[in-house]
Formats: C-alpha cells, structure tokens, sequence
C-alpha cells in the first residue's frame, strides 16, 4: 500500500491510498479535486473510491466535482450531509480496494456522523493505516462540535487506541506544532512531548509534513490520548478520564501559547 499525501487547502491533507498489486487507488477528503487528477494521472492508477471522513466543507467540499471529474465513483462516508454519498457506511462496515481491505470505524463527536477508515494489506509486512479526519490529530483531537467527553473517549481510547500499535496515523490537518505546545502545557515534564515538538518544527522549517505518526506514539505525547494518565488527571484536578478529556478540551479550545514559550 502507498499513501501519497496533497496538501490542500492551508493546512488540510488529502490522501491518496494506492494498492500496488492492482494499481487500483481511493482518495481520502479530495477538497480540491485536480491536484487529486494530477496525482492519479502522475501514479498511473485507477481511481475508483472516495472516503469522506465527515461532511466539513474542507472535507467533503469537492466531492460534486470529484465525481463529474471520474465516472463510476464510490463514494463513502457515514452521514447524509456528505456530497455525493453513494456509498453510505457505519461502524465495521468493510469493503476492497483493490487488493486492500478498509474497515469503518464510526468515531462520532467532532461530527455526529463521523468515520474513520482503517487499511490493512493480507500477508503484508507493512504496517496498517489509519484515517482519522477530524477525530486524532497528531497530539491533539477535534472539537466537539457534535458530541461530547464521553464519545471522544469511546472514540480514541476505545476505538482508535485499540487498533494495532505500528498503524500509521493520518489525520486531516497539519495542526501538529500547535498540538504539542498545548500537549506541553498540559505535562510540561513530558520527554516525549519535548523531542516530538522539536523534531516538528525542524520538519516545518523544511516545509515537510509531520504526518503520519503511529497509535503507540500517540499513548506518549497527545494529552487526549493519555487522559487515564495521572499526570495529565493532575493537571485537569479531576480523577476520572472522561471528565479529563472534557476539561482539557474546553481549556484547549481557548489556548494561547504564552509568548515565553513558543
């Protein structure tokens, strides 16, 4: 399986999954439709499947033209708002491309509909992949708009935190830098945070991407992952982690890096 990733947008990512064997290829959240024709043409593949994560404009924006663009679409998503929805799925639905199997994980807060899309090769030693739109952002999660505490905790410890530990995540904004500042803030004696943060931002001076990092790195650094932690209980002043995962939301909602620490 190979990922491309095309930025889109100011700090959106759309995804282009490919499977080699049959060059067959889907594309994650294409928001702007012709780089996404570029890409296909460029890799020579087939374009067959479009996986919305959630029905955002900056997501499902480009679906209506996606299609008119390449005929025969399948296009995937778990709520009805999404454009161009042929394809309508919920939690463990499955279904191929190509070779590759994508397993629907149903992870709704940041939207009431929201899917994530987990990829994994047969008989393949390459590590599986995870596309988490607006739920997992490297270090940090999405907002609440559509639901609350407690199903963003089913969502990334339930869900998400149980998928294999290697599987690469690939989440639908490059927000990782002002992630870890926020991660730092929480735990600011966090190793893990401290080199994470560093190496982000040698990647942003390069003008390279962050993405993808992994589930069990993940469990180390991202404060929403890490709410069963006492350190990060501590800092909220509460001792149980769904209401953890609430305090830190709200507190992160209005976060401003203080001007000493960036």
């Amino acid at each position: 399986m190979k990922v491309e990733l095309l930025p889109a947008l100011t700090d959106n990512y759309m995804y282009l999954l490919i499977d080699e064997e049959t060059k067959e290829a889907a594309i994650v959240d294409p928001v702007e439709p012709q780089k996404v024709v570029e890409a296909v043409k460029k890799h020579g593949v087939k374009l067959t499947t479009v996986l919305t994560t959630h029905h955002h404009w900056d997501h499902a924006g480009g679906n209506e033209k996606m299609v008119k663009l390449v005929s025969g679409l399948k296009v995937y998503g778990g709520d009805s708002r999404v454009g161009a929805l042929n394809h309508k799925v919920t939690h463990y639905n499955t279904f191929k491309v190509g070779s590759l199997n994508v397993k629907c994980l149903f992870t709704p807060c940041h939207t009431s509909g929201h899917i994530c899309y987990f990829v994994t090769k047969e008989s393949s030693s390459e590590p599986p992949a995870v596309f988490t739109g607006d739920t997992l952002f490297i270090a940090g999660c999405g907002k609440f708009f559509e639901g609350t505490a407690d199903e963003m905790y089913k969502a990334l410890i339930e869900i998400l935190g149980r998928l294999p530990p290697e599987t690469r995540v690939y989440c639908g904004h490059e927000y990782t830098i002002n992630n870890l500042k926020f991660a730092r803030h929480v735990e600011p004696r966090n190793d893990a945070i401290k080199k994470k943060l560093a190496w982000a931002k040698d990647k942003y001076d390069k003008g390279e991407p962050t993405i993808p990092s992994t589930i069990a790195e993940e469990f180390t650094y991202n404060p929403f992952m890490r709410v069963r932690e006492k350190s990060v209980q501590e800092h909220a002043g509460q001792s149980d982690p769904v209401t953890t995962m609430g305090f830190i939301r709200k507190e992160k909602d209005n976060f401003r890096v203080p001007k000493n620490c960036l």
